[in-house]
C-alpha cells in the first residue's frame, strides 16, 4: 500500500496517540446500552430526564467526543502539515483529564450527584478548553488554501463556544442556581454541538478523506471554499436569533440547506466513485448521510406543523438521527479506514529489508468482521428509532443490539491494536538480531 501524495506520513504522532482515544470511545457507548437496559422505557419519557442526560453525553462527550479528539490530533500534522509539538504529553493531559470528566459528568447526570458535577466541571473545561486552543493555535501554521485546516478551526471554536455553554449549564445542575434561560442555551448547546462542532468538522475531514480513502472525484472547489464558513457564520447567528422566531427559522433554514447541500454532494460523489467493489467504509458514510437528510426533512416538517416540534417523540427522533445516524455512523466507518492503516504504516516504517512481514490493510482487519458490525449497527439505529414509538417493545431489543455493535467495535478495534504490538515485537527481535 502507498502512501497517499497528499499526506505529510513523516510527520505523524506516535501511534499511542490517537488509539488511546479510539479505544477507549466504544466504551462509553457499552455503557450507554448498559443504562438504556437498565432504565428501560422510562428513560426516554422526557428530554429532561437525568438518566437521559447522562446517556446523551455518554454518547456526544464519550463516544463521539473521544473519537474526534483522538482523530484531529492524528489529522493535524498528516493532512494539515501542522505537527503539535509533544503530542504524546498533550494526548496523556487531554484524555487523562477528559475522561476522568465525563464519568463524572455521566454519573453525576444520572445519578444526581452535586460532588461529581463539581469536580467535573474543572476537569472537562481544561481538558477540552486546552484542546480547542491548541487546535486554533496549531492551525495558524497551516497553508491558507488548506479548506479542512480551515474548517478544522472552526469546529475547534465551535467545540470551545459549546463547552462555555455546557459549562454554564453543569454549574446549574452542580450549584442549584436558577438559570432563568436553561432552556434557551439548552438548545444553543445542542446547535453548536452537533452542527457546529461535529457537522462543521465532519464536512471538513470530507474534503480529504473521502476522495481519498473512497476514491471518489474531489468536492467542487466552490463548495469547498465556502460552506464550512457560511455554516460557522449561521451558527453564530442563533445567539442573537433565540428571541426572534423569524429569524431563527430562517438562519434554520439556510443551515438545513447548507447541510443538505453537503449531504447530497457526498452522495453524489459516492456513486462517481473509481471503484465499484463494496465498502463498509462507504457503506457507513451513505447511511450518515441518508440520516442527516432524514433529520433535515424531519426538522423541516416540524417548522411545516409546528404542533408537531413540540412533541417528546421528535426530539427523540432527531437526536438519534444526529447522533447514533449521521455522527456515529460516519466516524465508526472512519475508524475502519484511519486505525489499520495507520498500524500499517507505523509497522511498514519500521521494517527493514528482508523482516517480517508487515499485513496489510484488509489483514489487520478483515472485512468480514466490520461488515458484520457495520449491519448490527444500522439493525440498532432501526430499533431506537422504532422505541421512541413503541418504547415498550423495542426499547430492550434496541438496548442489546446497540451494546452488541459497539462491542463489536471495540474487539475488532483491540484486535487491530494487538496485531500491531505482535508485529512490531517481531520486528524489534528482527531488528536486534541484525544488529
Amino acid at each position: 500500500m502507498s502512501q497517499p501524495a497528499s499526506l505529510s506520513l513523516d510527520q505523524a504522532p506516535p501511534i499511542g496517540v490517537p488509539l488511546r482515544f479510539f479505544l477507549t470511545a466504544p466504551l462509553f457507548s457499552i455503557t450507554a446500552a448498559l443504562l438504556l437496559l437498565w432504565q428501560g422505557p422510562d428513560l426516554l419519557g422526557s428530554r429532561w430526564n437525568p438518566a437521559l442526560l447522562g446517556l446523551t453525553h455518554l454518547l456526544t462527550l464519550g463516544h463521539m467526543g473521544l473519537v474526534m479528539l483522538g482523530g484531529i490530533l492524528q489529522m493535524l500534522p498528516v493532512v494539515a502539515a501542522a505537527p503539535v509539538r509533544r503530542p504524546a504529553l498533550a494526548a496523556a493531559m487531554v484524555h487523562t483529564l477528559g475522561t476522568g470528566g465525563i464519568v463524572l459528568l455521566c454519573c453525576g447526570l444520572t445519578f444526581t450527584l452535586p460532588l461529581a458535577l463539581k469536580i467535573a466541571l474543572p476537569m472537562l473545561g481544561t481538558a477540552l478548553l486546552l484542546f480547542a486552543a491548541l487546535i486554533v493555535v496549531t492551525l495558524r501554521r497551516a497553508l491558507p488554501q488548506n479548506m479542512t485546516a480551515r474548517a478544522m478551526r472552526l469546529a475547534a471554536l465551535m467545540l470551545a463556544a459549546t463547552v462555555l455553554l455546557g459549562l454554564t449549564l453543569l454549574s446549574n445542575h452542580a450549584f442549584g442556581w436558577w438559570l432563568q434561560a436553561r432552556e434557551m442555551l439548552t438548545n444553543l448547546h445542542l446547535a453548536w454541538g452537533l452542527l457546529g462542532w461535529v457537522g462543521i468538522l465532519v464536512v471538513g475531514v470530507a474534503y480529504q478523506v473521502v476522495p481519498m480513502f473512497q476514491l471518489t472525484p474531489s468536492y467542487p472547489a466552490k463548495l469547498t471554499r465556502w460552506l464550512a464558513a457560511l455554516l460557522f457564520i449561521l451558527l453564530l447567528g442563533l445567539a442573537p436569533a433565540s428571541h426572534s422566531p423569524a429569524l431563527r427559522m430562517l438562519l434554520g433554514i439556510l443551515l438545513a440547506a447548507g447541510f443538505a447541500a453537503f449531504a447530497l454532494t457526498t452522495l453524489w460523489l459516492q456513486s462517481k466513485r473509481r471503484r465499484k467493489l463494496p465498502d463498509v467504509t462507504l457503506n457507513f458514510w451513505r447511511g450518515g448521510m441518508i440520516s442527516l437528510l432524514l433529520a433535515i426533512a424531519l426538522w423541516l416538517a416540524a417548522q411545516i406543523v409546528p404542533a408537531m416540534g413540540i412533541t417528546q417523540s421528535y426530539g427523540l427522533l432527531l437526536g438519534m438521527l444526529m447522533i447514533v445516524g449521521f455522527a456515529m455512523s460516519v466516524i465508526n466507518g472512519m475508524l475502519y479506514k484511519i486505525v489499520p492503516f495507520l498500524v500499517w504504516f507505523h509497522l511498514q516504517s519500521r521494517r527493514r529489508a528482508n523482516g517480517p512481514k508487515v499485513p496489510n490493510v484488509r489483514e489487520i482487519l478483515p472485512e468480514s468482521r466490520t461488515r458484520r458490525q457495520m449491519w448490527l449497527h444500522f439493525a440498532a439505529l432501526g430499533t431506537l428509532l422504532a422505541a421512541v414509538f413503541l418504547p415498550a417493545t423495542f426499547t430492550y431489543p434496541a438496548a442489546l443490539l446497540f451494546g452488541a455493535s459497539n462491542l463489536w467495535l471495540w474487539l475488532n478495534l483491540v484486535s487491530a491494536s494487538r496485531t500491531y504490538r505482535r508485529v512490531n515485537a517481531l520486528l524489534r527481535q528482527a531488528s536486534t538480531s541484525a544488529g
